[in-house]
């Protein structure tokens, strides 16, 4: 591996050009060595706005033997095929999340990443996400802290209407289902590391313009009796908490969203700062108390590809707990379609 490992995003839409090629360019030791877009236009967007390679296709891509990284910023509904074609031709891989649209297909991907020998993620950058990393910090103080014991989370990301283009398609992976409840599911996979016992999820489709669901409630079970809620709805204006978390000596709630993206569209990830008024509150019945937010740092995560692939670091985002998160969302597309509880 060279000193400094090239990557080349494929896709110049909304993820390729304000997520990947933005964080890999502000990554040190990690060079932005192409954009790949099949739209004339995009490339000399590309040329103007990144400064580097503009490729016509993934198969130039792939081919280039300078390109040592390849990230997929593409419909989540390519993301396996392509991923294995890159890996098959020796390159490692990043995927835009959602990792794929099956379990099966998760397989296939890691496996054919063991075999070639080559680095496999999935870009869950909200795991650097400020509110999240305030929910973690609190549960690993374990019975001692505030929170005391934690077996019940309800995560929810929620708003009103669907999305357009390919995000409005289900088979291309549209709906926040794939697209937020990917990384809903991470989240929680991380915070209750136990083994999957079940999963439940109730799907609503009440659009007439797309074929995307209009509400999906995921509720999964871990060991331990844990149990975590994911509240993904289309047809919220008032949105819940986007964490509530019980434990044995307080209730956390947490509104809002974490402030890094607006701050990274608007061309400066390090400007951002959370509102107070979005802070936690820990309630005990008795008491409320405010909980700063911990700050977010979106760049911790290509900083760990980077390290991974020039010194062998340990990758934050294994494909042991990416392969839990897949398993809840494939057995939560079975039980919405037929309405059983699927155990695992």
């Amino acid at each position: 591996m060279r000193e400094e490992p090239n990557a080349a995003v494929i896709g110049y839409g909304f993820a390729g050009r304000s997520f990947h090629s933005y964080l890999i360019g502000i990554t040190p030791g990690l060079r932005l060595h192409g954009v790949s877009s099949r739209d004339a236009a995009a490339r000399e967007r590309i040329v103007q706005e990144r400064g580097c390679r503009a490729y016509e296709s993934f198969e130039s891509v792939i081919e280039d033997p300078d390109v040592d990284l390849v990230v997929l910023a593409t419909p989540s509904s390519t993301h396996a095929d392509l991923a294995v074609r890159a890996m098959d031709a020796g390159k490692h891989v990043v995927t835009d999340k959602v990792m794929c649209l099956s379990l099966a297909d998760c397989d296939r991907m890691i496996e054919t990443a063991r075999r070639r020998g080559v680095f496999l993620s999935v870009f869950q950058n909200r795991r650097w996400d400020g509110d999240f990393l305030t929910v973690q910090r609190l549960m690993q103080q374990g019975e001692d802290g505030e929170l005391g014991s934690v077996r019940w989370i309800e995560l929810a990301w929620q708003g009103f209407g669907a999305w357009g283009g390919w995000r409005g398609q289900a088979a291309m992976g549209g709906g926040r289902f794939w697209d937020l409840g990917a990384h809903l599911v991470d989240q929680l996979v991380v915070l209750f590391p136990g083994r999957v016992e079940s999963v439940y999820c109730r799907l609503h489709h009440d659009f007439t313009h797309t074929d995307v669901e209009s509400e999906a409630l995921i509720v999964a079970t871990f060991t331990g009796g844990c149990t975590g809620i994911c509240d993904l709805s289309s047809l919220n204006a008032v949105s819940k908490p986007r964490f509530l978390v019980h434990g044995s000596k307080a209730t956390l709630a947490k509104h809002g969203l974490d402030p890094q993206e607006k701050a990274m569209i608007a061309g400066d990830i390090d400007a951002a700062v959370e509102d107070p008024k979005h802070y936690a509150r820990l309630y005990t019945g008795k008491t409320e108390q405010e909980v700063a937010t911990v700050p977010g740092r979106w760049r911790s995560y290509y900083e760990n590809v980077r390290d991974v692939l020039t010194r062998g670091a340990e990758p934050a985002v294994s494909l042991d707990s990416v392969r839990r998160a897949m398993s809840i969302l494939d057995a939560a597309q079975r039980s919405g379609r037929t309405g059983q509880v699927v155990t695992l």
